[in-house]
């Protein structure tokens, strides 16, 4: 992980509507619950896609993956949260953002998704290759399979105005692209069987799994999901 610049921005910083939220979102959970209520950003057509800040999240009140795990990073890092993202890396492309934090020296994580298995998850990993790896079965659909992880500190950006722009911060995501992953492996059969269980399971419930072991390791999912 690269070395990490700067502080966490005032409270100055924030409008009055942006510091009462962060005043009653003080720990993961609550953040996560936060961004289970929001609507899924799903950027539907003819809408362009975006990619908005912490700022632009909470005046919109919705949120994609990278979108909340920014969110989650702003927030938590005014109660002493470094600002610390993991991406998932997919053999499709569609890589999946999500916050990372560490408490009494297990990590966790905070993160919105269209898949229920994606959310976040209780700080009991004891390294964050053991929580990347806790996303491996559920990620598997159609196309999806992890491929590695990468952690990164946001405050390597610098100046960047990733927390406050009003402007889409494509160059969060143009970072993450860059950063070097560290790659995770299953065998051919497992992912096979798991992707073949995942399509029977979706064409006889019309719904998406949540069989999946660990799930006692899950924070609360959305409830639409259940």
């Amino acid at each position: 992980m690269a070395a990490a610049t700067g502080a966490a921005p005032a409270r100055s910083a924030f409008t009055p509507a942006e510091r009462r939220l962060i005043d009653r979102l003080r720990t993961p959970r609550a953040v996560q619950a936060f961004l289970n209520a929001l609507p899924y950003n799903t950027e539907p057509p003819p809408d362009p896609a975006t990619l908005r800040s912490f700022r632009g999240v909470a005046r919109r009140r919705t949120a994609n993956c990278l979108e909340a795990a920014i969110s989650a990073a702003v927030v938590l890092e005014q109660h002493g949260y470094p600002p610390t993202v993991m991406s998932l890396e997919s053999i499709d492309g569609l890589d999946h953002v999500i916050f990372v934090y560490r408490q009494r020296g297990k990590w966790g994580s905070v993160a919105r998704s269209r898949d229920p298995g994606l959310h976040g998850r209780k700080p009991v990993f004891r390294s964050p290759r053991a929580l990347a790896e806790s996303y491996f079965d559920p990620y598997i659909d159609y196309t999806g399979c992890v491929t590695g992880y990468a952690v990164t500190h946001m405050r390597t950006m610098g100046s960047y105005d990733w927390r406050f722009s009003r402007r889409n911060v494509w160059a969060v995501e143009h970072m993450l692209l860059k950063v070097r992953s560290r790659k995770i492996s299953r065998s051919r059969t497992r992912v096979k069987r798991e992707r073949q269980k995942y399509r029977d399971y979706l064409a006889k419930h019309k719904k998406k799994p949540l069989y999946y072991r660990g799930r006692e390791k899950w924070t609360e999912i959305p409830k639409h999901f259940l």
